[in-house]
């Protein structure tokens, strides 16, 4: 019998890259989808023949509750939500409700409608260990937490609820905190994607050759979305319910560092002008982590090279931009 897999969520940037790797062995699954009724599918035009689209706010208890007595999962996958750590400011409440009454709505939605044995992978974030010391670099599971954003904190608080319901109510709830993940697709809010967009633009003719930054000294560590996907469905299949796990590349980059190497991959000169609009309140000047818990369990190894990330980042928006 084929598994019932659900991905909320699905239309955004990893729900899409999600659906990509799940749809190439279609045979072996039912795939569905939530989507806001407001949310473009543009990302997963290419899929529609592949996956079971169903409109609903996850908001909406109610809503959610009775989709999953209708489908019955076996597997969820939570992608719902926003996830924009400088937009977080100015948006808290936004935040509150799509990632933690969002998240909550499901976990209630699984447990209501009996479903003891569905899987839910709960991706949450690096966000949540904020400010930490040097010493504590690379980033452990048993890190403290200590959130320094809206977005953070939300996370953090997805993350502690999936731990209690797995403890209070045995739902087989799946935590993974990912580091920074990149790639095509990734809205131009985020700095190496609208750092890839503006070249774009440039090299149409379409802006001055100026980029304009935020703190580029930050420390991030990266990975392809594409290899962050399959740490998914390997954490679905492998990792153990109730336990938290870091997925991350294990390196970290500059940011002033990834954008050198986009100028020179887009051959044109520019100039790099400082612009306070991309700045953060509180910037986290170093965030690497050990992976090393997560690839022991699922032997998973992250592949594609940053190069080649920031190549087919820029490629992407090259298409895109008119």
């Amino acid at each position: 019998m084929k598994k019932r897999i659900f991905i909320t969520g699905v239309s955004g940037f990893v729900g899409s890259h999600l659906l990509d790797l799940l749809s190439a062995r279609e045979a072996s699954f039912d795939l569905y989808g939530i989507v806001r009724e407001r949310s473009s599918i543009d990302k997963i035009n290419h899929r529609l023949n592949s996956i079971r689209l169903v409109s609903c706010d996850l908001i909406n208890l109610a809503n959610i509750a009775a989709i999953f007595r209708e489908v019955k999962p076996d597997h969820v996958y939570h992608l719902a939500g926003e996830s924009s750590v400088k937009l977080s400011w100015g948006g808290t409440l936004s935040m509150v409700n799509s990632n933690i009454v969002g998240t909550l709505n499901v976990l209630e939605a699984i447990r209501a409608t009996g479903c003891k044995d569905t899987k839910i992978l709960l991706p949450c974030s690096s966000e949540e260990y904020g400010l930490v010391s040097e010493g504590d670099i690379p980033i452990k599971e048993e890190t403290p937490l200590k959130p320094v954003s809206p977005y953070a904190v939300s996370k953090a608080t997805v993350d502690m609820f999936g731990f209690q319901y797995y403890v209070s109510y045995g739902l087989q709830a799946i935590r993974i905190r990912a580091f920074n993940h990149t790639g095509p697709r990734r809205p131009d809010t985020y700095a190496l994607s609208g750092f890839a967009k503006q070249l774009a633009e440039i090299e149409k003719g379409l802006k001055a050759p100026v980029i304009r930054v935020g703190n580029l000294n930050a420390v991030r560590d990266y990975t392809d979305v594409r290899d962050m996907v399959k740490a998914y469905e390997l954490a679905m299949e492998h990792c153990k319910p109730g336990e938290v796990y870091n997925v991350c590349s294990s390196r970290g980059y500059k940011i002033g560092d990834l954008l050198e190497m986009l100028i020179r991959l887009a051959k044109c000169k520019v100039d790099i002008v400082p612009d306070e609009k991309r700045s953060r309140p509180v910037d986290l000047p170093l965030v690497v982590g050990d992976n090393s818990k997560f690839t022991g369990t699922t032997m998973w190894r992250p592949e594609i090279p940053i190069a080649e990330t920031l190549q087919d980042m820029l490629d992407y928006w090259r298409a895109e931009v008119r």
